[in-house]
């Protein structure tokens, strides 16, 4: 008998893409200040057909805040939660996710100099920002492959996550020293780093849309050798992949995801880690359905976490790497137990 994993068909994709749709709407329609249904339908109607917008407080809010911000949210989920998926499958290991790399901790860097510092780009005004998340982010990347190749010609998993652990608390440490002599700027940094989507507008849509265009295809188009991977990298030598390009090529469009994603919303923890084995335990190993379904979990899960980040509390909010955090911690001892014990996947 076929275990429910592998009875997951296109209909299962159906519903968990109807399920991100439903929560989709719930986010938009919740928050500090609630907007009816009717009033959503009707400003989105005049905003898509250029009509006049109709005179009360729910066209700004849904068009300008709630809107552009879910959008991000749900983006960003994916993002992480399709990183997560890969970086487990190539470095076999369930603890690793697209943080494990170093490249989080890195973009972290990156923004924090700037905002610190107030480090402008010449032609980049206002988004120096993200142009240095996205500048570390690379940089990271590059000092942990080079140093990994330097101490370990094959480019192990075992080397690169040791290099990607031990580069995140260098930069952990760093991050701590200029936030130490920040003065007033340590406020906004710390509430950086523990993630927060609150400013997302809809030029952070489109860059989040832009990468995920570029990198989302990339990684998707490699779902057999992720899976051959899973076996052994003896085993994917043996049927013809070129092992370590198929890396470095995962490796660098994990590396743009995380890089943008945390110059957009922070660091955002546990969405990479947690959301794979959940959909694993739904759809089963096979990368050509998991990788999919991670996306459509990772985006639910966030912008579920996003709007208990805005109303658990409100008026106040959240960081939102605080919920993910929470949750993500106590979900992710119940999949251990679960594991250890022959239940889930």
């Amino acid at each position: 008998m076929k275990t429910r994993a592998e009875n997951f068909r296109m209909r299962d994709y159906a519903i968990l893409s109807a399920c991100m749709v439903l929560i989709f709407l719930l986010c938009v329609c919740v928050g500090s200040v609630s907007l009816p249904p009717g009033d959503i339908a009707e400003a989105l109607h005049s905003a898509l057909t250029g009509a006049p917008l109709p005179r009360s407080v729910t066209s700004p809010i849904l068009l300008m805040v709630r809107l552009p911000r879910v959008i991000c949210v749900a983006l960003i989920g994916a993002a992480l939660a399709l990183c997560g998926a890969t970086m487990q499958g190539l470095l076999r290991n369930p603890l690793a996710d697209g943080m494990t790399l170093g490249v989080s901790s890195g973009a972290s860097l990156g923004a924090i100099l700037s905002i610190a510092f107030g480090i402008q780009i010449p032609g980049f005004a206002g988004g120096s920002v993200v142009v240095m998340a996205m500048l570390f982010a690379f940089l990271s990347l590059l000092a942990i492959l080079a140093l990994s190749y330097r101490l370990d010609y094959s480019l192990s998993t075992h080397t690169i996550i040791l290099i990607g652990v031990i580069y995140t608390m260098f930069t952990s440490a760093l991050i701590s020293l200029i936030a130490t002599f920040a003065g007033e700027k340590a406020r906004p940094i710390l509430f950086w780093t523990m993630g927060s989507l609150a400013g997302s507008d809809y030029a952070n849509v489109r860059t989040m849309i832009a990468v995920l265009a570029i990198c989302a295809p990339l990684l998707l188009l490699h779902a057999r050798e992720l899976n051959a991977f899973a076996i052994g990298e003896d085993n994917a030598r043996h049927v013809g992949i070129d092992v370590k390009r198929t890396k470095l090529l995962l490796l660098i469009g994990v590396a743009a995801l995380i890089g943008v994603s945390v110059s957009i919303g922070g660091t955002i923890g546990f969405v990479g880690l947690i959301i794979p084995h959940i959909a694993r335990m739904v759809c089963g190993p096979n990368h050509r359905r998991l990788l999919p379904a991670s996306i459509f979990a990772g985006a639910s899960f966030l912008m579920l976490a996003d709007l208990l980040s805005r109303v658990i509390l409100s008026p106040r909010e959240l960081p939102i790497g605080v919920v993910t955090s929470l949750v993500g911690a106590i979900v992710f001892v119940y999949i251990f137990s679960a594991t250890r014990q022959g239940k889930a996947y």
